[in-house]
């Protein structure tokens, strides 16, 4: 049996069978559709005419155009804000502290929830501090001012030296975020605050009994005496003052900021750029710039005597607490009426006079003469031993 094909393919012929949409060829006839946003009414004619009015439709291509301009500049500042961001991890030394693998690297959005107003704690010449908490830890998140940070490029070798620094007397480093311009620093959260706070405290002052005090002061010199002979790498704090020394609620003090105010290795002692707080500075360091250890007993000298009386060290006044306690070793008087009253009291005294002796030991303009800080805990430990017999 002979089939023959007689199906033709009307959209060949559009003057014949008139399509004004899209002509589709279907066995022995044809469809035509209308595109998006057109129909027909007209079925002889198969015409298609827009469903909405001119109006409408500069209208929606308007508002169109508008969200496809704005989802590509969305688009480019998420590609560009990930490049910064990677530029700014690789420039403060991401993958050398990623090969370190010493401590957590933080990401941005992970510390973001931290850094609101509220939980703001401390504001200062070198940047802000928040308070929050990071995978179930209460941290302290340092923000440092922009292009407050010392060099970018040291930065990630002076984390790894800070992250070796476990000791019970020092805040410990838990992390860092590198994805910002200049690198935010996470340490353990310490919780009654400084020692500087404790002791000035104007309305409801902590009661300190002399045995809190010394504590207090031989811990701190502990933490310091490691930091100069213990560590890795010898490490000068060059800021230590009470408000770097934290304290937690068992009054056990942790030496902060190390890292911040300079952490420089055995030689690189000199630096152009004398740092730290006037009130507490070696004078010799100030004329000098050479940064020892020497220049971190003396600050510590003035700690001690702002223990022992709980009056502020100022330099305005021309750091009249240095100098009362100085003179009163130099003509070999008694420095009683210096010591704060509340431990003031008849069996304190001598070990009060032995702790002004320490500071004075400290504070002497002639660095050799000055003790180490390991001489100093020595020292400090047998007057703790003296109280407890």
């Amino acid at each position: 049996m002979n089939l023959h094909n007689t199906d033709i393919d009307e959209c060949a012929d559009p003057a014949k069978y008139p399509c004004k949409g899209v002509c589709r060829d279907t066995e022995g006839s044809y469809q035509c559709t209308c595109g998006p946003g057109y129909g027909s009414d007209d079925p002889k004619t198969q015409r298609c005419t827009p469903k909405f009015p001119l109006a409408a439709q500069i209208c929606i291509g308007t508002i169109g155009g508008a969200l496809v301009i704005a989802f590509t500049a969305f688009v480019i500042i998420i590609r560009k804000e990930k490049r910064k961001t990677k530029e700014f991890y690789e420039k403060n030394g991401g993958l050398t502290l990623e090969k370190a693998k010493v401590i957590k690297l933080f990401k941005k959005e992970e510390l973001k929830p931290v850094l609101k107003i509220s939980n703001l704690i401390g504001k200062g010449g070198f940047g802000e501090v928040y308070k929050g908490v990071v995978d179930d830890i209460l941290v302290a998140v340092k923000k440092p001012i922009s292009g407050n940070v010392l060099e970018n490029k040291q930065f990630a070798n002076e984390v790894i030296i800070q992250s070796q620094v476990i000791h019970k007397n020092i805040v410990r480093l838990i992390g860092c975020c590198l994805e910002v311009d200049t690198p935010m620093l996470v340490y353990e959260f310490i919780s009654k605050g400084s020692l500087h706070e404790i002791l000035h405290r104007v309305d409801n002052k902590e009661p300190l009994n002399l045995d809190v005090r010394l504590s207090i002061v031989a811990e701190s010199a502990h933490g310091l005496a490691y930091m100069h002979s213990q560590a890795h790498t010898k490490i000068l704090h060059g800021d230590v003052k009470p408000a770097n020394i934290l304290l937690d609620d068992s009054f056990v003090p942790k030496i902060s900021d190390f890292g911040i105010s300079r952490l420089i290795a055995i030689d690189k002692e000199h630096t152009a750029n004398v740092i730290g707080d006037m009130t507490y500075m070696d004078p010799v360091y100030l004329q000098t710039g050479l940064l020892t250890e020497k220049s971190d007993v003396y600050s510590f000298g003035v700690v001690i005597l702002e223990v022992i009386s709980r009056k502020k060290a100022t330099h305005s006044d021309n750091n009249s607490l240095v100098t009362s306690f100085l003179e009163c070793h130099k003509e070999k008087k008694k420095a009683t009426e210096l010591f704060d009253k509340e431990i003031a009291t008849t069996g304190n005294l001598e070990l009060l006079d032995t702790l002004a002796g320490i500071a004075v030991g400290c504070l002497n303009l002639d660095v050799d003469q000055r003790p180490s800080m390991t001489d100093v805990v020595a020292r400090l430990l047998t007057l703790n031993r003296s109280r407890m017999v």
